[in-house]
């Protein structure tokens, strides 16, 4: 895995303050299943966070959702613009929460928000599963 394709923790938006800012001022848009909410962040690079709805599932379906969604966040950050925070907000949907409909979900969401550059479908999520 070269380095432009790791998940860093600079990558990560981590604090309560950035993440109720992002919530309450962020722009956003949406999806079946999913909400993501975006803001500048003047930085050469995106952060990006994975919150769950209250009720979402047990332990187990939680980490799964979140894992699905930093994967296809790692796998498709290079065909995205940069400067960005985001969140990405996905709500419970146990039949249909797989990690291609999550990379779908991702894709739609940033293409929607005008975060994605054109590098072609992205081949990645297909491969990765």
């Amino acid at each position: 895995m070269n380095h432009s394709q790791r998940f860093t923790r600079d990558e990560r938006v981590k604090r309560a303050v950035e993440i109720k800012n992002l919530f309450k001022n962020g722009k956003k848009v949406s999806t079946g299943g999913a909400k993501l909410f975006f803001l500048p962040n003047n930085l050469q690079y995106n952060r990006i966070g994975f919150p769950l709805p209250r009720g979402y599932g047990n332990a187990v379906e939680r980490n799964r959702s979140k894992r699905y969604s930093r994967e296809a966040y790692r796998i498709n950050k290079t065909c995205l613009n940069t400067g960005f925070d985001m969140l990405l907000l996905v709500y419970p949907d146990s039949e249909n929460d797989s990690f291609h409909s999550r990379c779908v979900q991702f894709r739609t969401l940033c293409q929607k928000a005008g975060l994605l550059l054109d590098c072609g479908q992205s081949a990645n999520c297909a491969q990765s599963v």
